[in-house]
């Protein structure tokens, strides 16, 4: 099991960094990055601990945990200065929140996030256009498809438009709390919902989280850290 967008009482989650590790190691994942929700207030503190429980919990158990963040609701003409400083200080993976239907997301960030080298994940796009889609794919930006409530509305319209562009996809939990994250029946369930054929459903849940992976620098799903 891959999840690349998890959040700790860091932000909006009621876990430790090192517990949502943890429950998700016994639950049998193999990769989880936590990705708590940052702001240029808090992205150090964000960062530097995440980092520390990431990296511990990655020597002493058979989970490979990914210190990263969550840029959201930054001004879009900031995101790209947020995801430079985020990689600085030793984010691995960088999410930014995407223009979500249920949330007031300023307009433009998921082009913002697109267009930074530094983001290499737009979470739960919403109303994903083609000139998007096509964007991520040159650039090879991953996008969400989502099992968070609400988020997860559009996302058979992502998968669709994502896929007339041959950009890459992982789904992802969102988790915020124990019972979030994310089951292998779960997974199947939601990516037969958005309209994958078996073939898609392997590359989203398999192929394509092994990609992201590499993007990250990770040789495997299994590293020394």
């Amino acid at each position: 099991m891959y999840d690349f967008h998890t959040h700790t009482f860091l932000s909006d989650g009621v876990l430790s960094p090192i517990e949502l590790i943890r429950r998700a190691h016994v639950q049998g994942y193999r990769v989880i990055a936590i990705t708590d929700h940052v702001g240029f207030g808090n992205i150090e503190y964000v960062v530097k601990t995440l980092v520390k429980d990431c990296r511990k919990a990655s020597q002493r158990w058979d989970i490979l945990a990914i210190p990263g963040v969550e840029i959201t609701h930054v001004p879009k003409d900031d995101i790209d200065l947020a995801a430079r400083e985020a990689k600085a200080m030793g984010a691995k993976l960088v999410n930014v929140h995407g223009e979500t239907i249920v949330e007031p997301v300023e307009p433009g960030t998921n082009w913002a996030a697109l267009t930074s080298s530094s983001v290499d994940l737009l979470a739960h796009p919403g109303l994903l256009t083609l000139d998007e889609a096509r964007l991520a794919s040159e650039n090879g930006t991953f996008l969400e498809i989502s099992a968070r409530k609400g988020h997860s509305l559009t996302n058979g319209h992502v998968a669709k438009t994502a896929l007339l562009q041959d950009a890459l996809m992982v789904l992802d939990s969102d988790a915020h709390e124990p019972g979030d994250l994310l089951k292998p029946e779960l997974t199947q369930r939601i990516a037969k919902g958005a309209g994958f054929s078996e073939d898609q459903t392997h590359a989203l849940l398999h192929a394509n989280p092994e990609r992201l992976l590499v993007k990250l620098g990770y040789a495997s799903s299994l590293p020394s850290v």
